[in-house]
């Protein structure tokens, strides 16, 4: 990680990422916020669960979340996901950072829905699955596999999910040890859209095998 790197000029590198060119509602492609992607990656970084750990991104849409943990010091991220135009877009971007001179960490990128991913492994899962809105408890498929995957999980949910993910992560050998709570924004991505911005009530949860 550069030692001049700050929360606030990782929001700012993370905010000049190319997001989705064509995004696919019924995938619940909304962008990551660079704001909160940035406040959890920090966070993540100052719980010492990014330098020199392998990261997994599960569902990355194009990448914002396993870029930053490369930009904090990740030592290598897996970047997943069942759409390879998003998967093209996190190469670029990553490849567009090393141009400029940043110091990031080893990718892999795999085209996989969430339920062929087989044998993977890392130290630490960082994702923002759907929420379920269009497909029932597609979140809830993503931290099943995120907690086959590694021992440190931070998740993105709706916020009114705390006590069914506290009870579901229990039945897995977890615990929820942080949250985060935001005013997440879904930006207007669809045609059916008729609001600019919509904030929801989202938190990003910290599992732990216990």
């Amino acid at each position: 990680m550069s030692k001049t790197m700050s929360k606030s000029g990782l929001a700012i590198i993370l905010s000049g990422l190319k997001g989705f060119e064509s995004p696919k509602v019924m995938q619940e492609q909304y962008p990551t916020d660079s704001e909160v992607a940035a406040s959890v990656i920090w966070n993540a970084y100052l719980l010492g669960d990014l330098e020199g750990k392998s990261i997994g991104d599960l569902g990355c849409g194009t990448g914002i979340l396993g870029i930053g943990a490369l930009l904090l010091g990740g030592d290598r991220a897996v970047f997943i996901d069942s759409d390879k135009n998003a998967l093209e877009t996190a190469k670029n971007s990553i490849s567009k950072l090393k141009s400029e001179g940043y110091s990031i960490g080893k990718a892999e990128f795999k085209c996989q829905g969430i339920s062929d991913i087989r044998n993977l492994k890392a130290e630490v899962v960082i994702q923002n699955p759907p929420f379920g809105t269009k497909k029932r408890h597609a979140d809830i498929s993503f931290l099943e596999k995120a907690l086959e995957t590694a021992p440190i999980v931070y998740s993105f949910h709706k916020s009114e999910s705390k006590g069914f993910l506290e009870r579901f992560s229990a039945g897995k050998g977890a615990k929820i040890t942080h949250i985060w709570n935001f005013k997440f924004p879904l930006k207007a991505s669809f045609s059916f859209h008729r609001r600019q911005i919509r904030r929801i009530d989202v938190s990003c949860f910290r599992f732990e095998k216990i």
